[in-house]
């Protein structure tokens, strides 16, 4: 099985088959326009614009399950994420990603790759390992995902490489990327 298997749905509702991203790098995340982390789109749209053409893709999944950071319909959580940050990359329509509703997507990404922990030798890995463990217990619990921005690092062959919480910037795998788009699909 891979994340070729799965389908979803475009802002609009259309399905979307992911084998359609065969043989490209994936990064797949979920995102919310109104977390304190939504900074990082414009660090995925950088990356998104410097290895595209290289067959990089990122998917965003946004998601209102932590502290209501995505209320928005789709078509406002689109134009806000384009004319706030110039997001270009796909967005597909608001999910679930923890939870008896998860989308199996992300039931198969976070079953693939456990929750590692955060990098508590940061300021903010330590700040939201101590936030979600004194706040949101059940979240921290288990390997559903914590929080908004969570990574998942996809090869070419559409097997999980890596997952990166939170706190990880995306040039912070900038070095990751480049290295798998310079490898063949298996």
């Amino acid at each position: 099985m891979s994340v070729y298997d799965f389908k979803v749905n475009s802002m609009d509702g259309k399905p979307v088959d992911l084998s359609i991203y065969r043989g490209k790098v994936l990064l797949i995340v979920n995102t919310a326009s109104k977390c304190s982390y939504s900074r990082q789109f414009a660090g995925l749209q950088e990356l998104y614009e410097s290895y595209r053409q290289e067959g990089f893709e990122i998917l965003g999944f946004p998601c209102n399950q932590f502290n209501d950071k995505e209320p928005g319909s789709s078509s406002e959580i689109k134009e806000y994420c384009e004319s706030s940050f110039g997001v270009m990359f796909p967005l597909f329509e608001k999910i679930e990603v923890r939870g008896p509703s998860a989308h199996p997507l992300f039931e198969y990404l976070t079953q693939q790759a456990p929750f590692q922990g955060f990098d508590t030798h940061t300021p903010n890995g330590q700040w939201i390992q101590d936030f979600l463990q004194q706040k949101y217990p059940e979240i921290y619990a288990g390997d559903g995902i914590k929080w908004n921005f969570s990574k998942f690092l996809i090869d070419r062959s559409g097997h999980i490489y890596a997952r990166y919480e939170t706190t990880t910037e995306p040039f912070d795998i900038e070095s990751v990327v480049r290295s798998l788009l310079s490898t063949e699909p298996v």
